[in-house]
């Protein structure tokens, strides 16, 4: 039986992107609780596109994820710059397509990712499709394939080797927060959360 306290409890729905979640999740939630201890929170995450339907339909208070294609709304939380990542040591055969590890279409980051690599002249084949950031980042650490990501994200232990191989540079991406919420205790407790983000991820 949950106890019973003289405060009301309070929900907060939020979706958080796969790409965006990272391994300071545990980092966030833990600052979030702090700050609000009557707090509860329920956490989706998933595609970036995945979140931000889940917020235009109504069944989030809240998203945070990364802005894509020609959107310009959100309140930007953080710029980050994306790489190539792999495990010291992964080499690639001359003439051969980049190996690849990938989340599943219609995912951006993997959109922005292998338009580049059309963009210049280089050929790739995914050997890895990943349902989640954490799996395409245990595919990077085994030596499968380069991944495109943040640094935030990448696993402990991987290398960038975009100058090394001669890969081209991938675009910053924009973390952006969206939320409807306006009543002053949820405005604060968002607040708690973009500072959160920022301070655990930077």
């Amino acid at each position: 039986m949950a106890e019973t306290t003289d405060a009301p409890e309070r929900r907060l729905k939020l979706g958080i992107s796969d790409h965006v979640a990272g391994p300071n999740l545990p980092v966030l939630l833990g600052r979030l609780a702090a700050y609000d201890p009557l707090l509860v929170i329920e956490v989706r995450i998933a595609a970036s596109r995945d979140v931000l339907a889940w917020f235009e339909r109504g069944e989030i208070d809240a998203a945070i994820g990364r802005r894509e294609g020609d959107r310009r709304d959100g309140q930007l939380l953080a710029e980050e710059r994306l790489g190539w990542f792999a495990a010291p040591g992964w080499q690639h055969r001359e003439g051969q397509p980049l190996k690849l590890a990938t989340l599943a279409a219609p995912c951006g980051i993997r959109a922005i990712a292998t338009d580049a690599l059309d963009a210049a002249g280089i050929t790739w084949t995914e050997v890895f499709v990943g349902g989640g950031v954490m799996a395409v980042g245990v595919a990077v650490s085994a030596g499968l394939a380069v991944a495109a990501l943040a640094q935030r994200v990448a696993p402990a232990g991987t290398v960038e080797v975009g100058e090394q191989l001669g890969l081209p540079p991938l675009p910053n991406s924009k973390v952006v927060l969206h939320t409807r919420l306006s009543d002053p205790r949820s405005q604060e407790t968002l607040r708690a959360v973009s500072s959160a983000f920022l301070n655990a991820a930077y």
